[in-house]
């Protein structure tokens, strides 16, 4: 079983379909109680949302992996197409409002306007659609996935609504146990950590500098203060590079002598998007 964050029809559960389809997707309510049922055994994988090309990194997920013990086994782009959804008998000249996500609603801004549909934030897309399902109204819309309109019964008025194309969530796919794949040079590994630096100066910069020296591409860093505290600074990085390469090694080893509490979450194959014209590092 893989969970995911969000009702069903939510762009997550859409990805879980993508990337394991024989697998059962069970919705939960927040993050925590999806990276929770996995730490726990009650689920095999959570497909986990970090970052999105238009509204940037959801951080609460950044704060959330260190305190848990679980490892990244894989990445998955999910490119987002909003749909404008109605019910069945609904047509566009029905439709006076519509309801989604805020950060939907704001992707899909200048078509609404078009249409001169007011707006209702609501907790999340495939919710919105569900709503809409169960109101009965046909002047009533929702932005939400294709999916959520397969299972809430309701009709795709209008196909990619967004006002621009090429909106893609990447995704990281969790386990409680780690998986290792065997290196096969022809092929691109991310490998993703977690430090933490001293607040003193020059830090990261010397904590780093083995990934320079090394000739290894440190493709991400995020930072955020751990616990409230506000003398140290704790990072999380997405390396281009296998574990089992001795550059890697060597940055790895430059890292811990100079950072505290470094900890491997995985090492995975790179999502083919990552090549993609699309993409850029």
């Amino acid at each position: 079983m893989i969970v995911y964050q969000g009702v069903q029809g939510a762009y997550s559960h859409l990805a879980c379909q993508h990337v394991f389809p024989q697998r059962e997707a069970t919705a939960c309510e927040t993050f925590i109680e999806a990276m929770q049922a996995v730490e726990q055994g009650r689920a095999d994988l959570a497909m986990i949302p970090v970052e999105n090309s238009t509204a940037g990194r959801v951080e609460e997920i950044y704060r959330l992996i260190p305190k848990m013990s679980l490892h990244i086994i894989g990445e998955h782009y999910e490119p987002v197409n909003h749909c404008l959804l109605a019910l069945p008998d609904a047509t566009l000249d029905d439709i006076k409002s519509v309801g989604s996500h805020p950060q939907a609603l704001a992707q899909c801004n200048h078509h609404i306007a078009e249409l001169s549909l007011a707006e209702f934030a609501k907790l999340d897309t495939a919710g919105a659609a569900r709503e809409v399902s169960q109101s009965g109204d046909l002047s009533k819309a929702a932005i939400a996935s294709s999916l959520a309109a397969e299972l809430y019964g309701l009709n795709v008025l209008k196909d990619n609504f967004q006002d621009e194309q090429g909106n893609t969530t990447r995704f990281i796919i969790l386990s409680h146990t780690e998986q290792l794949p065997v290196f096969e040079p022809q092929k691109r590994y991310i490998t993703s950590l977690i430090f933490r630096v001293r607040n003193i100066p020059a830090a990261l910069y010397k904590a780093l500098g083995g990934f320079a020296t090394n000739g290894v591409n440190l493709v991400k860093l995020e930072s955020y203060m751990p616990g409230g505290r506000l003398n140290a600074s704790q990072f999380h990085a997405d390396i281009e590079g296998h574990l089992s390469m001795r550059s890697m090694e060597l940055a790895i080893e430059e890292l811990s002598f100079f950072a505290e509490e470094v900890r491997i979450l995985g090492t995975y194959e790179a999502h083919p998007f990552r090549a993609s014209a699309n993409f850029h590092e």
